[in-house]
């Protein structure tokens, strides 16, 4: 064999990688909540208050941070490619209230629901794309539920008729929550056209199409 043609064909297969590395881009922009506020309430529909804590508060509802953008579908290969997200995934029972309110985990996740208040609580939820009741349990205890669907899981405390919280599981990682200033990013994704999904437990759903250009990120300004 011929060591230089070896070398030759090892520099071209790391500079195709590196090639291929930076046509990722980046899918970014800012969420607007409607200047009217919440279109629609929550849910409440039952009374429990059974052991509340004293002053207990639901958060308000319309928080830009409960939003959820995701990309609806993308090829096995690219999904596979993208990074998980370090730690567990956590939706924890604290002050008499679920925090936080909208969790957002990719297909197949496995989520925890530690009890951290000094009374017991209860978690469950009648949703299609996961139904289950974990009983009550007291302060240091968990429980876990994997999540094998897409779609919005709704959940409840049957003995606390204010705690309530959704958790949203999306087809792939590619997803993002907004901060407080409604600003966004998706994982590094490679070029091509991808279908957007902006959804809000008050707002409801919508969807873009955004296309991501050979080189360099694109911003995706949306709002409900």
């Amino acid at each position: 064999m011929n060591p230089s043609r070896n070398g030759t064909v090892l520099v071209v297969a790391v500079l195709a990688l590196v090639a291929g590395a930076a046509h990722a881009g980046v899918i970014r922009g800012t969420v607007r909540a409607p200047a009217t506020g919440p279109s629609r309430p929550s849910l409440d529909p039952y009374a429990g208050n059974a052991n509340a804590i004293p002053g207990a508060a639901a958060p308000a509802p319309g928080r830009i941070t409960d939003a959820v953008i995701w990309v609806e579908a993308l090829p096995g290969s690219v999904a596979a490619a993208l990074p998980e997200a370090p730690g567990r995934r956590r939706l924890v029972q604290e002050n008499q209230m679920f925090v936080p309110r909208v969790l957002a985990v990719p297909l197949g996740s496995e989520v925890d629901f530690p009890n951290r208040d000094a009374i017991y609580h209860n978690v469950f939820s009648l949703s299609p794309v996961q139904r289950f009741d974990l009983g009550k349990y007291p302060r240091g205890q968990s429980r876990t539920v994997t999540f094998r669907r897409a779609g919005v899981a709704h959940v409840f405390c049957d003995i606390h008729s204010n705690m309530e919280a959704f958790i949203v599981v999306t087809p792939s990682r590619a997803l993002a929550q907004p901060d407080g200033t409604g600003a966004w990013a998706l994982p590094e994704l490679p070029p091509g056209r991808y279908a957007l999904v902006l959804w809000h437990p008050e707002f409801g759903e919508s969807r873009r199409a955004v296309t991501l250009p050979a080189e360099g990120d694109v911003r995706a300004d949306l709002a409900f």
